[in-house]
């Protein structure tokens, strides 16, 4: 059984009226106005710039290598190089002229398109007497059949244009 109810009465508080709502906490006095954010656009922008600058650099840089390390350039380069007249007119050490900007690689211009048929290519050469651009430009009509040269020239600096 139960223990008998002690004689203290139970204190029970009661209210006339809703509560009245207040701050948990009192506010501190405001010391100044905010400081101005800067705007991020101006950096997202010239951020995004760049990173589309330096992948079209990439692209150029990665195309022309795939330019230069081609057979046709490299057989190109070697009919030039047995070309008596080129020999007479350049010198016997016919290269690649380089460039500062590809590290000591040529540029060269134009594209190889075998697939369907087209070289057009020019580029620039050196030897030990003289300089000029190298223009060589190959087409094939149908698949299958051979490619027949519609330009393979030289100018000189000079101006002397040598038809190999």
């Amino acid at each position: 059984p139960r223990p008998p109810p002690t004689e203290e009465p139970s204190h029970v508080q009661t209210f006339s009226a809703p509560s009245k709502p207040r701050l948990y906490y009192t506010r501190p006095p405001q010391r100044s106005e905010l400081p101005l954010v800067q705007k991020r656009w101006p950096y997202i922008l010239a951020f995004a710039a760049l990173g589309v600058s330096g992948w079209a650099a990439f692209l150029l840089v990665a195309m022309n290598q795939e330019r230069f390390s081609s057979s046709v350039v490299k057989q190109i380069l070697q009919t030039a190089r047995e070309n008596e007249d080129l020999n007479t007119a350049l010198g016997d050490a016919i290269r690649f002229e380089p460039t500062w900007y590809l590290n000591g690689d040529p540029w060269i211009n134009g594209s190889i398109n075998l697939p369907q048929g087209n070289v057009d290519l020019s580029f620039r050469l050196k030897g030990h007497r003289g300089d000029g651009t190298l223009y060589f430009t190959s087409i094939r009509k149908t698949k299958g059949e051979p490619f027949t040269p519609l330009r393979f020239r030289v100018i000189c600096d000079d101006g002397k244009v040598i038809n190999v």
